[in-house]
This record gives C-alpha cells, sequence and structure tokens, in this order.
C-alpha cells in the first residue's frame, strides 16, 4: 500500500505561518519500493549538507545547526520510516523539531532555508495527487486496487468486502420468497445488485474516510448505474473503465484508469484557467508578480495559482507586498512565490499548484483571481 500523510488545510496554513530563524524544507523524490530507497537516503543526505552550508555561510548558531544535522541524521537511520514510503518526501526541520510529509506526487529535490517553511510542494500535492483508487466490480469479483504514478499498481485488502454476490449473501433473501414476490425477475436482480454495491460502500468507507483521492469503478454499464445509488465516497469518477473487469489484471487495470485520472485533472486545470480568463476581463485578476504581492498582503487573493517548479529567492513585506528579489538564494532571503502562496492561504484563499504549462500565463511564476476590482 502506497503511505501518503498529506497536511489538513489547518496544518498547510500553520506551516505557512511559522516563523523561527535556522527553518529548512528539504524535498525529495522516494519509492514504496524498500530495495530501492537507498538512493534517497543519499539524496536526503546531500540536501542535508547544502542546508547546513546556508546556515553556515548566514553564521547562523552551531549548536543549533548541529540540532538540525542530528536530527535529519536520526531519520537518515531509520529504517521502519523507510520502508514505508510514497513518491516524494517533504521535510520541516528546525533546530526543535522535525516534521516529514510522505506525499503521492513526483517532485525534484528541493532545499530552502529562511526563517519561515517553503510549502508548494504540499500545496502540488493536495491540488493534483498522481493516485487514484479503482473498483474492480463485478458479479463474479469485488477488487480495490491502488495506482500511484509510475509505480507498480497493487490490489488492496479490504475487511469486510465481499469476494461476490453470493458471498455477500445478496441473492439468499429470493430462495425464500414465492414465485412473483418483490425478488424475482428484473426488479430481483436490480435489488440483489444494489445489496452487494451498499455492502461494498460499506466496506470502503473506513478506508476512503477523509480522503479526496478519485475512485474509478471498472465494470459494466448497468452496475454503474447502481454503484452510485448507494455510493457514499463523495471523489467518485464520473468516467469508468467500461467493461467486464475480471478479464483485466491489476496492471491492465491501472492502465486503463490513468487516462481517467490525466483527464480529471486537466479538467479542473482547464476550469481554473478559463475562470481566470473571466475573472481578467473583468479587472479581477492578475499576474504581475508585484502587484500579486501586494494583493496578497492585503488579503485580496480569492486563488493563486503557482508554478511549483519556479522560485523567485528575494524577500516580501508583510504588511505592504513590496518584494525585493535576492541575487542567489541564502538563509537571509526565501521564495517569495511561496511567501504570496502563504499569505493567499492565512487570508483564508486558495493556492493550487501547476505545472509551468498550466499557468494561464506563460511569462509568469503565478496568477492570481482576485476578491474583488484591482
Amino acid at each position: 500500500m502506497l503511505y501518503v500523510d498529506l497536511p489538513t488545510t489547518e496544518e498547510l496554513t500553520r506551516l505557512a505561518n511559522a516563523r523561527k530563524p535556522g527553518s529548512v524544507t528539504i524535498v525529495l523524490p522516494t519509492t514504496k519500493v524498500t530495495q530501492d530507497i537507498g538512493a534517497s537516503i543519499i539524496e536526503l543526505k546531500n540536501l542535508a549538507k547544502e542546508a547546513a552550508r546556508q546556515l553556515r555561510d548566514a553564521a547562523f548558531d552551531k549548536r543549533k545547526i548541529a540540532a538540525i544535522e542530528e536530527q535529519i541524521e536520526d531519520l537518515a537511520g531509520d529504517d521502519a520510516f523507510w520502508a514505508h514510503q510514497a513518491t516524494s518526501l517533504a521535510l520541516y526541520v528546525t533546530p526543535d523539531n522535525l516534521a516529514t510529509f510522505r506525499l503521492p506526487t513526483r517532485l525534484e529535490p528541493l532545499v530552502e532555508v529562511a526563517d519561515r517553511f517553503h510549502i508548494k510542494p504540499l500545496i502540488r500535492a493536495l491540488a493534483f495527487p498522481d493516485v487514484a483508487f479503482i473498483l474492480a466490480l463485478s458479479e463474479n469479483n469485488a477488487r480495490l486496487v491502488e495506482m500511484h504514478g509510475d509505480l507498480p499498481a497493487e490490489a488492496l485488502k479490504v475487511d469486510g468486502l465481499p469476494k461476490n454476490m453470493d458471498a455477500a449473501g445478496a441473492r439468499a433473501k429470493s430462495r425464500d420468497v414465492s414465485p412473483g414476490g418483490r425478488f424475482q425477475g428484473g426488479a430481483g436482480e436490480t435489488f440483489h445488485r444494489r445489496t452487494y454495491a451498499r455492502k461494498i460502500d460499506a466496506a470502503l468507507r473506513p478506508l476512503l474516510a477523509g480522503r479526496d483521492i478519485p475512485l474509478v469503478l471498472a465494470c459494466v454499464d448497468e452496475f454503474d448505474a447502481i454503484y452510485r445509488t448507494v455510493n457514499s465516497y463523495e471523489h467518485l469518477a464520473a468516467e469508468i473503465v467500461k467493461g467486464n473487469p475480471d478479464r483485466l489484471s491489476v496492471s491492465e487495470l491501472a492502465e486503463s484508469a490513468r487516462p481517467i485520472l490525466q483527464r480529471l485533472h486537466a479538467g479542473r486545470i482547464a476550469a481554473l484557467n478559463e475562470q481566470y480568463l473571466m475573472r481578467e476581463k473583468q479587472g479581477r485578476a492578475g499576474a504581475d508578480l508585484a502587484l500579486v504581492a501586494r494583493a496578497a498582503a492585503a488579503g485580496a487573493i480569492d486563488t493563486l495559482l503557482v508554478d511549483i517548479d519556479a522560485v523567485v529567492d528575494g524577500t516580501l513585506d508583510e504588511a505592504t507586498g513590496a518584494i525585493a528579489i535576492a541575487k542567489e538564494a541564502g538563509a537571509d532571503s526565501y521564495d517569495i512565490v511561496d511567501e504570496i502562496a502563504g499569505l493567499t492561504l492565512r487570508y483564508g484563499g486558495r493556492a493550487i499548484g501547476l505545472r509551468k504549462a498550466d499557468l494561464p500565463v506563460a511569462t509568469s511564476p503565478l496568477a492570481a483571481i482576485y476578491r474583488y476590482p484591482a
């Protein structure tokens, strides 16, 4: 199973608001394949060395640098921790604490040192996690499959999930009903299937509770219509993998579902871009870095779209939004784009991480939709 622990909106906002000298953010790709995790541990150690270098260059307290290094070294040596990973790992470290988040999105290695944390990796992972569940459903079989990025998909063991309609006892009731009763004929089959589907939904609830990962059905059209009448999971995809899923292996189910997940993400991105262009015509959107920074400080941003890979080092005045660009990265500067995202969250706005090609304005690392005309 893929091990993911995404932050809640409250946790993300708290990280964005945290201020402490010697705050270190490290992001690195990982793998759920335990025997291959050694490369990630080496990457972590290299990024930690770079963080320590930046802290020393800023004349940070040597004892506090040692405390940061010790925490990271302890994590690097924790075999139990590395045995349960996702696709990327984000570390937030101060001399007093180390917090980790295992993310389902593939991210590039990164180290940021400042008096605050770098939150864009979490923003991207929350907005578009490259992971989905697939419910392969037929009369003869019910399977739940987890797919994640480019890693092999796997079938999950779900407590209480009926193996098939007979195991669910969906047909048993009809044996005690006389001909012409409510469980006979086509209506009876619908009843049996709905009973079966309801038991499947109940078994999935504990696993899916609190998640916003897409659930994709793989089934024939008749089961699709019936399952939706009993489904309690908010993020059930409208599109399905059509046909009899019994003929598909776990990997084939994932390959069939992956384009559906991509279209779900593409649809959301297209809707965001369309909204930006519409609001821009109304004077309620913009992509100029300096102007967006001032709007963020004033709490005027409703939705912020940010390039998760772009870094603009410098500082931002939280009271006025005035920015100053730095010549190079260091412990006395931070990513201004990331800080604008943090301010947006602080004032109750949304911050959504995108790739550069998905932004509505190609020449800017961000685009903002304002709450009122600028």
